[in-house]
């Protein structure tokens, strides 16, 4: 699947005149808006047709957006873009740790907005052909990370949920294994311009990755931690 060229974005946000200037902008950028104001709302959007990407405040009436966005990862992998207007970073650390893939502080740019939104979907796509040199799959320790399916499958053969930015963050340490890459380096392989000053968002994905592929995240030998380094994908890797 390639990146839509009228992405379908939904605008869950109870501030009527924040939704109508996003909607308003992003129509005039040639997207596809559908808006709603509460996680009852959201769930009809997303049941009645498919949507690209969510833009998801945190504040909301009724149930919050972190309880949405928790909601919705247990049962889909569209990408999430956090709406914010907390100044405090564990909120944001909360939302990167239960599956959104980028957030964005109140107030904003509607220009950053889109851009967000762009670095997201594309990034979203890229990976969705064939890698470099023909490469469709890379294999680690019996784990097997699809390329052109941006999926990732256990060595029982078991597909595992990963969000977009978790699989961007493996696919970036795959492709360089046993090199100590900083969390600037990450931050720039993953998300390149977009990126915000956020290092501590690569903490939280390398430590939901961990969740995920370690025998043991408290001890991890898959992807080591190195002091005042950065990170390390010690397994060899193999590409099909």
């Amino acid at each position: 699947m390639t990146q839509p060229a009228t992405p379908h974005i939904l605008v869950v946000e109870d501030d009527r005149e924040i939704s109508a200037l996003v909607a308003r902008y992003l129509r005039a950028n040639a997207c596809r808006v559908t808006i709603a104001g509460d996680g009852p709302a959201m769930d009809r959007a997303l049941a009645e047709a498919r949507v690209d990407l969510v833009v998801l405040d945190l504040m909301l009436p009724g149930e919050d957006g972190l309880s949405l966005c928790r909601r919705l990862r247990t049962t889909s992998n569209v990408p999430i873009l956090m709406l914010t207007a907390k100044a405090e970073e564990i909120d944001r650390i909360v939302g990167l740790e239960i599956g959104a893939d980028d957030y964005l502080g109140k107030p904003f740019n509607p220009r950053e907005l889109l851009a967000r939104i762009r670095a997201i979907l594309r990034r979203g796509s890229a990976g969705e052909g064939e890698d470099e040199g023909g490469v469709r799959r890379l294999h680690f320790l019996d784990w097997t990370l699809d390329v052109s399916l941006r999926q990732l499958h256990s060595p029982e053969g078991a597909r595992i949920a990963v969000t977009g930015a978790e699989f961007d963050l493996l696919h970036a340490l795959c492709l360089r294994p046993g090199r100590v890459l900083s969390r600037d380096q990450l931050l720039d392989l993953t998300q390149g311009r977009a990126a915000g000053p956020f290092e501590r968002s690569i903490d939280v994905l390398i430590s939901r990755i961990r969740q995920k592929i370690e025998r043991d995240p408290r001890s991890p030998e898959i992807i080591r931690t190195i002091r005042s380094g950065g990170y390390l994908f010690t397994p060899e890797v193999t590409r099909t």
